[in-house]
Order: C-alpha cells, then sequence, then structure tokens
C-alpha cells in the first residue's frame, strides 16, 4: 500500500489560498487552529482585507504589536520566514 503524505499543516493550506487571490477559503481554513502562528496569519488576512480592527485583535492573540508591523508584503513574509522554522520536519526541528 503506498504511504500517504501526512495531510498539509493548516497555515500553509491558508497561506496558499491567500497567494492564490482565495481569501475567504484561507480565511475559512485558519479559523480552525488556535495556534499563535494561526492568530498571526489570521491578522495578516483582516489587514489584507482592510478590516483593521479584527486584524489589531488577532495580532494582539498572536503576541505582535499591530502598530508596529510592517506593510501587508512585510508582514506576509516575515510570517513565511517564522513559519518555516517552526514546521516540522524543517531545519527548525519544532515538535
Amino acid at each position: 500500500m503506498p504511504k500517504r503524505e501526512p495531510p498539509m499543516p493548516i497555515p500553509a493550506d491558508a497561506l496558499q489560498r491567500l497567494h492564490a487571490g482565495q481569501w475567504e477559503q484561507a480565511h475559512n481554513l485558519i479559523q480552525k487552529d488556535d495556534s499563535v502562528l494561526a492568530a498571526w496569519l489570521h491578522g495578516i488576512l483582516h489587514l489584507q482585507e482592510g478590516d483593521l480592527e479584527d486584524a489589531e485583535h488577532w495580532y494582539n492573540r498572536a503576541n505582535r504589536h499591530f502598530r508596529s508591523r510592517g506593510t501587508l508584503s512585510e508582514e506576509i513574509a516575515a510570517f513565511e520566514t517564522t513559519f518555516a522554522r517552526h514546521r516540522p520536519g524543517t531545519d527548525g526541528r519544532h515538535p
């Protein structure tokens, strides 16, 4: 029997959808993850939407400083870098 690939982590899937312009699908996915990283991506999604009040709420849940954030592009790049370091099986070796 062929070995099945493990499912893609929710933040990775949501990030792909964000890049594909599928905001609603990304938002629906990220709501299923209660991790700190997911809260940050949730905030980024609301930032992209222009809903700054909800974005600030999710940044706070992610223990990130909303008022000193970067641009949307900078935040996405920073998220991608941080997420790559914390994914199981990456160089970060985070469990």
